[in-house]
């Protein structure tokens, strides 16, 4: 599972002229499933992300997670962050995770962040063509990955 984080200033998607979710300050996740993933993932990445440690203290140091601040999180679902590109100018996407298996374990991780959050958080709309505006605060943009975890 491959989650690329942006903090943000405030972040929305929207679907066929319709705003479907908006989020302030933040994080912005685009999230790409693969075959292989399942729960050790999800909670991997989920501690993972809300302890980041990329909201400025008062002494302006980025020493604050997402939880310290009270932050807002918007998920997308987003199969690309599974392509390959070692072959080739277009890329494969033979990683990433068929809709049954996908969608499944995107509710999943949505369900698992509102838990651990104890609040909603925003979502994309699963396999819909979006439109996701957001304003990358810093910028600060990490790159994680649960098969990566050394």
């Amino acid at each position: 599972m491959r989650a690329l984080v942006q903090r943000v200033s405030h972040a929305s998607v929207t679907v066929e002229q319709e705003l479907v979710s908006k989020i302030g300050t933040g994080f912005l996740v685009l999230l790409g499933i693969e075959n292989a993933d399942g729960q050790e993932d999800i909670d991997w990445l989920l501690k993972k992300i809300v302890n980041l440690r990329v909201f400025d203290d008062g002494n302006g140091v980025m020493n604050l997670s997402l939880q310290d601040v009270s932050g807002d999180l918007l998920v997308v679902s987003q199969f690309t962050l599974q392509a390959s590109t070692k072959k080739g100018n277009r890329p494969s996407y033979i990683k990433a995770a068929k809709p049954e298996v996908a969608n499944p374990l995107y509710k999943r991780f949505l369900n698992d962040a509102e838990q651990l959050l104890g609040r909603p958080v925003g979502k994309g709309v699963f396999g819909a063509y979006m439109q996701v505006e957001l304003c990358n605060d810093g910028p600060v943009t990490i790159w994680l990955d649960s098969k990566d975890k050394q």
